[in-house]
């Protein structure tokens, strides 16, 4: 085998912590470095997350400590009238984008379709039908989102021919228009 002489190259500083030939000692602090970033990038999707769940579904809300906001656990509503009542389904304007729900909150059983039935042979669309999450009510209630469709339930009101409120909330989010029977709804 052969031998070689040796060179300037063989000899190396006693203080470098060398392990081959081109590593260097790590640097202090790299490891704070890499905890920043990853948390920064979870920060962000954290943000991302929370800001398309809120696109997706209206009824998530974040209440900031502090904030001025006048955001309530109880939804608002109002009584006040301010439209006439449209009773003839094809007045209602072109670009209202209506669809109806009928939530039986009785206790008689089947009243939701018995009332969809109604409102479909008006000639109005024919509403989604479902029992309420409780089943107290004692009075007809029509919701309306906007507006807009204030004149839509009052028009449903008449057509449904009890004496019901028509009320301005934004508790019921699935239709524009939401009639909530109770116990005092007896179909025609």
């Amino acid at each position: 085998m052969a031998s070689f002489p040796p060179d300037q190259f063989d000899e190396l500083p006693a203080d470098l912590a060398r392990v081959g030939a081109h590593r260097a000692p790590p640097r202090r602090g790299r490891g704070w470095i890499r905890f920043a970033w990853a948390a920064l990038a979870t920060g962000v999707l954290i943000a991302a997350g929370l800001f398309g769940l809120s696109r997706i579904d209206p009824n998530f809300k974040i209440d900031l400590p502090g904030s001025s906001g006048s955001a309530s656990a109880i939804p608002s509503a109002s009584t006040t009238p301010t439209a006439a009542a449209i009773t003839d389904p094809t007045k209602v304007p072109a670009g209202l984008a209506l669809s109806i729900s009928v939530l039986n909150g009785s206790a008689t059983n089947g009243l939701q379709d018995k009332a969809g039935d109604v409102i479909k042979a008006g000639g109005w669309p024919n509403p989604a039908r479902a029992n309420a999450t409780e089943r107290i009510e004692k009075t007809t209630v029509i919701y309306y989102r906007s507006a807009d469709y204030e004149g839509v339930a009052r028009g449903l009101a008449a057509l449904l021919g009890v004496a019901v409120d028509v009320k301005l909330s934004d508790a019921f989010l699935g239709a524009p228009v939401t009639v909530v029977l109770g116990d005092d709804y007896t179909p025609q």
